[in-house]
């Protein structure tokens, strides 16, 4: 039986609902940076050639930096993370994997689909998300398991925060989104950082030129911007901070959540999304809580857009 999926996004079906021009709907159940890396230039060859190996070092040599990667622990460039968190149940016998409940799902999804157990009774394998999607809470724990997954899909908000001090581990892998923090998600390109074993095996899953030339060039682009990087991470706290005060003013409480998606405890949760899409706003509610509403940010200029609807 195929575990269902739930995630941000589908605007085509809140617009069969809600009606409106797609151009006029502000996308807000995602926590996706509303101001992306700017594209550099990069040659022609970059869409008409194969991935050559100079370009796949240029990016994963930016990431080991970028990341402050153990010598010991190796980096694989996938097509997002999402390709990885498919594959990686395969990488181990099957047994008894521990995720969270209140997670990104995609990970308990994936396990299912291999044919694991889902249970926290002595799990050969344990899935953490840090921080939490969507309560934003960091993982500080140092217990290992036979096969340990760290999503750190949104730590580049807190790079102090990452655990990237156990990827030379046996059995560890640490996964990096590119997508989130760079607002470049429509681009697919995602890491997998850790045990060289596990690495190479997920490189033969994968097989070949597993991502573009142009991702090559513009993540290894992306990851060397340190600047960018430091930029960013002070614009996206003070508009997280803007968009609390505006909830607060309407009632909601605080939940949890990070500089680039906010979780609120309101009344009723559908109603808020139901509210909020007739102004043409999609919103994220969970199938877990009735009280549990996250938001992201929205963009510069639709930011009028969010306090008339609120």
């Amino acid at each position: 039986m195929t575990q269902p999926r739930d995630h941000g996004g589908g605007i085509d079906a809140a617009r069969a609902e809600f009606g409106g021009a797609r151009s006029k709907w502000l996308d807000l159940s995602t926590g996706i940076n509303p101001v992306p890396y700017p594209i550099p230039a990069f040659e022609p060859d970059a869409w008409n050639a194969l991935p050559d190996q100079t370009a796949m070092d240029a990016v994963t040599t930016a990431a080991r930096q970028f990341w402050d990667v153990p010598d010991d622990a190796a980096i694989l460039a996938a097509p997002g993370a999402s390709a990885l968190i498919a594959r990686i149940p395969y990488l181990a016998e099957l047994g008894k994997v521990r995720v969270e409940s209140c997670t990104y799902n995609e990970h308990e999804a994936a396990f299912r689909t291999a044919g694991w157990d889902v249970s926290r009774d002595t799990p050969s394998a344990r899935v953490i998300v840090s921080p939490n999607n969507p309560t934003g809470d960091y993982w500080t724990g140092t217990d290992q398991s036979p096969l340990l997954i760290v999503d750190e899909s949104f730590c580049d908000l807190s790079p102090e925060k990452s655990r990237i001090d156990l990827a030379a581990n046996s059995g560890t892998l640490i996964l990096k989104s590119f997508g989130k923090f760079w607002g470049l998600a429509g681009l697919r390109l995602g890491f997998a950082i850790g045990d060289p074993a596990l690495i190479e095996n997920l490189a033969n899953a994968l097989g070949p030129w597993p991502v573009s030339g142009p991702a090559l060039r513009i993540g290894a682009a992306a990851l060397s911007d340190q600047v960018w990087a430091a930029q960013t991470r002070a614009r996206l706290a003070g508009n997280a901070a803007r968009l609390d005060t505006l909830m607060l003013a309407k009632g909601a409480e605080i939940q949890g959540g990070t500089d680039l998606f906010r979780l609120y405890r309101v009344d009723d949760a559908a109603a808020w999304q139901s509210r909020l899409a007739q102004h043409h706003i999609w919103s994220r509610i969970f199938p877990y809580s009735k009280t549990w509403l996250r938001l992201g940010l929205p963009a510069p200029d639709r930011w009028d857009q969010l306090e008339l609807a609120l």
